[in-house]
């Protein structure tokens, strides 16, 4: 059991019977009133997602969660299937994996995350490297600042790259922020 002030972004608490992850944690005190915290969960089973606010000394039960490195093997309908290394295959629907379709490939390694042995969620490498396969000519001249532009992945998702960025270049992407972090040769 942990109190909710000790409870921080990422981690995975039981709510009412149902897994959720914390994503933002706020510990608030104002004049006379108690101590509390205001929390943004997801909801890990249906994949919603709420607030709430909770006084800072009650308890929330703690919950780790099995994960697995896999990689990702085919699209099945709707359905995504993913492998392990003893050759497991684990289907995960569109919408568990929503955030990671952008980046998704065949081979991709990824980490799958199970809760009472079903996989819940999937989590793609903290940083992947993609080609730009299509972008704006950069504007000669406009050099004042930090100048971005869209650049297309293969998969049709568009990130800000820098103006000298070209179509063919690779580039390391920050899955986690979504952004551009530089050029790899």
């Amino acid at each position: 059991m942990k109190i909710a002030q000790d409870l921080r972004a990422g981690n995975v608490v039981l709510l009412d019977g149902e897994p959720v992850v914390i994503q933002k944690a706020e510990y608030n005190k104002s004049g006379r009133n108690a101590a509390v915290m205001k929390f943004k969960f997801r909801k890990l089973l249906s994949g919603g997602n709420s607030e709430g606010v909770y006084k800072s000394d009650e308890k929330f039960e703690d919950i780790i969660l099995e994960t697995k490195e896999v990689n990702y093997s085919y699209e099945a309908g709707d359905m995504y299937v993913f492998m392990d290394a003893e050759y497991n295959q684990y289907e995960l629907s569109k919408d568990d994996i929503e955030g990671v379709l952008k980046y998704l490939e065949e081979q991709m390694p990824c980490e799958v995350t199970f809760y009472e042995g079903k996989p819940i969620s999937i989590t793609p490498p903290v940083k992947i490297v993609r080609e730009i396969i299509y972008t704006e000519p950069a504007v000669r001249g406009d050099t004042s600042g930090k100048v971005m532009k869209p650049g297309r992945l293969p998969t049709g998702h568009e990130i800000p790259v820098p103006a000298f960025v070209e179509i063919g270049d690779k580039i390391e992407i920050d899955t986690r922020t979504d952004e551009y972090v530089s050029r790899v040769k």
